[in-house]
């Protein structure tokens, strides 16, 4: 990351600070803070429906992903989440125990893992990103251009430069 560690300086007090930050160049709090409530609201209805089946983010996310890509290897997974096997390991485990996903042996190699929804799963995967498509369907009907194409390129724009192959070519995989 560039910038400078604050952290570290020894000239930083342990006293309250009481006045905002002031404006300062590279700092855009307005529409960092509108990033933060707009993710905030976004996976909102989906924490409650999952919260139903006692389930968080990372078990969303996983379903989404098996979801859109059925027969998906765990190693492809682990890349796209950028987690570890020992984190992926419970969430996984507890998907296939509740009947939403499947895990096959690969047919070449036993070893393996092909990953599958199954209908219980698909049927959650696809409401959770009904609610989800709802809202950002509304927020493009609010703009008065209904510029779809600039907000996917400002939203790719985010993405670390390095990684933007991998998600262009998973993006492609979808239409």
């Amino acid at each position: 990351m560039s910038g400078t560690n604050t952290l570290e300086s020894n000239t930083v007090s342990n006293s309250p600070v009481v006045d905002p930050p002031q404006p300062e160049e590279g700092l855009d709090f307005p529409l960092v803070e509108l990033f933060f409530f707009a993710y905030r609201d976004f996976i909102a209805d989906a924490d409650d429906m999952l919260e139903e089946y006692g389930f968080g983010r990372a078990h969303h996310r996983v379903l989404h992903f098996v979801n859109r890509r059925p027969g998906m290897v765990v190693a492809e997974l682990l890349e796209i989440l950028r987690i570890t096997k020992q984190s992926l390991g419970p969430v996984l485990r507890q998907l296939i125990e509740s009947g939403l996903l499947v895990q096959v042996a690969g047919p070449e190699d036993r070893r393996q893992r092909l990953l599958y929804p199954t209908q219980k799963g698909r049927n959650l995967s696809i409401e959770l990103t009904h609610m989800q498509s709802r809202r950002i369907k509304r927020a493009i009907e609010s703009l008065k251009n209904k510029d779809r194409e600039s907000i996917k390129d400002f939203l790719f724009g985010m993405i670390e430069p390095e990684e933007q192959d991998l998600v262009e070519g998973l993006m492609d995989k979808e239409r």
